[in-house]
């Protein structure tokens, strides 16, 4: 009977350690690098997020088809618009949103590839420990491949890879992170965009970056 009951909770043990689909922290701010294979884009970047109520901010400098670009945009998914923000001009461009909006987390359906070290598992203090998931997602047009990486704890993205068959991969990967906003009004429009139009023209770059979201 004890051995019944020993097998029973290491049974329990290990389904329990076994690594589930997660979702990263609802607000988040730190960096990041984009790049992408087929479009020729590199982005620096530091980035607001607030899956809460769907807004990101992106601070980037980057190059596309090798001409380097300052962009500050604020992305409100629930209105479906976003602002392309110029604070030294104090100028601002309002534009439709047409991307959903989709959170940072792993899909309960994505498949579980392996558990690893990032660093040295030698000595505590050199190394954490991350999940790696892919899978497929149904995007408008057509399916989208992905490899995700996430800290075993918390969730916290490390990596993404997303391909689909026009953009070729695009890879992100995340540092810096805190949870929580660094800076709560990053993500509400500056007084001086109160009165912008909106326009109708997308920055095709600026499209390739959201489909990591």
């Amino acid at each position: 009977m004890k051995a019944l009951v020993l097998l029973v909770c290491l049974s329990v043990s290990c389904f329990a350690q076994r690594p589930q689909p997660c979702s990263s922290p609802q607000m988040m701010s730190g960096g990041l690098s984009v790049s992408t294979q087929n479009e020729k884009l590199l982005v620096f970047a530091k980035y607001s997020y607030d899956a809460i109520g769907k807004r990101i901010r992106i601070k980037e400098l980057g190059t596309y088809h090798n001409d380097t670009f300052h962009l500050d945009v604020l992305l409100l998914y629930r209105q479906g618009v976003m602002y392309k923000i110029n604070e030294r001009s104090r100028t601002c461009l309002k534009k439709r949103l047409t991307e959903d909006f989709h959170p940072l987390a792993i899909p309960q359906d994505a498949a579980l590839i392996s558990q690893a070290v990032l660093g040295s598992s030698s000595v505590p203090g050199e190394g954490v420990t991350v999940n790696m998931w892919t899978g497929e997602l149904q995007m408008k047009k057509g399916t989208a491949k992905y490899l995700s990486t996430v800290t075993e704890f918390g969730c916290v993205p490390v990596s993404t890879l997303f391909s689909t068959d026009r953009k070729g991969w695009v890879v992100a990967s995340f540092f810096n992170n805190i949870i929580g906003l660094a800076d709560p009004q990053d993500l509400t429009p500056p007084a001086f965009c109160k009165n912008s139009q909106l326009e109708e023209e997308e920055g095709e770059h600026l499209m390739s970056f959201l489909s990591l979201f």
